[in-house]
């Protein structure tokens, strides 16, 4: 009996433990409305839907700009950008468009609740360049679990954007994290307490190294200049991600940023060196040699 209650007593702080880390940085549409009462530009939201999906986005600056397409982690949603988002001066040089990415927060898969795989999730947020009217090229950004289908994006559309920059990126199969919380998480007792956007990161963060094995085969068709920036603080994606990217895109256009006090939400940290790095393209070229940044606050 004792023992029946400590099992229970453990999944129940278990719950709540993954629950409230959980609330601890998402954002309610309430308090999203309250961040917008006072400012004078607001995001315009849009949905979109066929008859497997319903995707939605969120944008600001003019349609007539060039895109620039920001895809989030896991678990997240399109506020995760908001400093980017709220950017005058990007939103003076850019469409900016922020998805939730299927099974997060407003997005859903009708085929399945979990969609673990890089390729649908690719196709899925690739949808929203059709908000955009420009006919220019544009850049695509991605973070974390977000950037490599933000790779897959830019590898299936090389025509909509002439930049791709992954933070952060959690790329290299062989180096996956996985914590003592990871495999509890995936018990049926445990998911039926935690918000759907959790368990979608779960069974996502399960299937990531088949899906980064088979993505691995496809880098050598990557052709959009490539902008690879990773912490050497960073907890979360292992810092020797960059020296895959670097092996992964030899004779390519990119360049790859190391920042060794950062954390792994460089765009938060730091927000100058991302917009520079999505306002400046590339000159022609090769891939530059790696490069070593001062980074500012660490944080995680």
């Amino acid at each position: 009996m004792l023992k029946k209650l400590f099992i229970w007593a453990c999944i129940c702080g278990l719950c709540g433990g993954l629950s409230s880390c959980f609330r601890s940085w998402r954002k309610s549409d309430r308090e999203i409305r309250e961040h917008y009462a006072n400012r004078n530009i607001k995001p315009t939201y849009y949905t979109i839907q066929n008859d497997s999906l319903r995707l939605f986005v969120a944008t600001t600056g003019a349609d007539t700009l060039p895109p620039l397409l920001l895809i989030h982690g896991a678990p997240g949603a399109w506020y995760g950008y908001m400093n980017m988002i709220d950017d005058s001066l990007l939103q003076q040089k850019y469409h900016i468009i922020a998805v939730d990415r299927l099974g997060y927060n407003h997005s859903s898969y009708r085929k399945k609740r979990f969609v673990t795989s890089i390729d649908t999730q690719a196709r899925a947020a690739a949808l929203a360049l059709s908000l955009n009217h420009s006919r220019q090229k544009g850049v695509i950004l991605g973070r974390s679990y977000g950037a490599p289908i933000a790779a897959k994006i830019a590898i299936l559309n090389p025509q909509r954007f002439n930049k791709l920059v992954m933070l952060a990126p959690a790329i290299d199969p062989a180096t996956e994290k996985f914590w003592w919380f990871s495999k509890p998480a995936k018990w049926w007792i445990v998911r039926m307490w935690l918000p759907h956007r959790l368990n979608v990161a779960t069974f996502e963060k399960f299937a990531h190294v088949k899906e980064l094995e088979k993505l691995s085969n496809e880098w050598s068709q990557l052709e959009v200049p490539t902008t690879v920036v990773q912490g050497g603080k960073d907890w979360i994606v292992d810092p020797s991600n960059l020296d895959f990217a670097r092996k992964q895109l030899t004779n390519k256009t990119a360049e790859f940023i190391y920042l060794p006090e950062a954390g792994h939400l460089i765009s938060y940290s730091h927000p100058d060196l991302v917009r520079k790095l999505v306002t400046t393209l590339f000159d022609s070229g090769l891939a530059t040699p790696m490069a070593t940044a001062s980074s500012g606050q660490d944080e995680h």
